[in-house]
């Protein structure tokens, strides 16, 4: 299997670094997110697909080629209504979205898309639900300063000094950081001695138990 990972994240790198399999790095061209629309859900699958389907388009592909195509989406929902936080366009964004969250849960959508030749695209999704902390202006000027957040969907990373912003998660934990690997390792009927963290995880509340079933 000759997988190709489409995404310049170099924290989804990281994670798919540990499951010891061989790939390579394409990523996407002319993808146009802003023209996609719909809940974080849905927004999130026409990405990954996309994003899959524009390298498996313009790469030289093999017959056993898997192009990894991956979208995250943090989203406040309150009622009815769904806010989709991207990533922040300036330090003021970033200070925004992070009193969005103060105090708040969201969730955090990530979708999988696994494309090969002359096969219907499969698509994923994993959900997890993140809780912050209240955060005081000094916490939040702090952390917007250290420049942490203008990379990251929702203004913050769970795996850097973004974390302490945290209370509570519950779910995938790696979801959070960007790539649902067990999700993935499940589709790709891939068997790996690596540990999702989500089961030791000291904020993590895993209704499936991860290490003792899967998230």
């Amino acid at each position: 299997m000759k997988l190709i990972l489409a995404s310049s994240s170099p924290r989804r790198r990281e994670l798919l670094d540990q499951l010891g399999e061989p790939y390579q790095v394409l990523p996407p061209e002319g993808v146009d997110e802003s023209a996609v629309s719909g809940t974080a859900y849905s927004v999130s699958q026409e990405l990954a697909r996309m994003k899959a389907e524009s390298v498996l388009a313009t790469c030289d592909v093999e017959e056993d080629t898997v192009v990894i195509g991956c979208d995250t989406i943090v989203a406040i929902v309150s009622g009815a209504r769904e806010r989709m936080l991207g990533k922040p366009e300036d330090e003021e964004d970033a200070r925004q979205m992070l009193q969005a969250l103060s105090g708040a849960s969201h969730r955090v959508v990530s979708a999988v898309a696994l494309a090969r030749p002359d096969t219907p695209i499969e698509i994923a999704v994993e959900v997890s639900h993140v809780t912050f902390r209240k955060l005081n202006e000094e916490t939040i000027e702090t952390y917007v300063q250290s420049g942490d957040p203008l990379d990251k969907a929702g203004a913050y990373g769970i795996q850097t000094a973004g974390g302490e912003l945290v209370a509570s998660i519950r779910g995938c934990y790696l979801n959070i950081v960007g790539l649902p690997v067990m999700l993935l390792c499940r589709m790709l009927g891939v068997k790996t001695p690596y540990e999702c963290p989500c089961a030791s995880h000291d904020l993590q509340t895993c209704p499936s138990g991860c290490g003792l079933g899967g998230c």
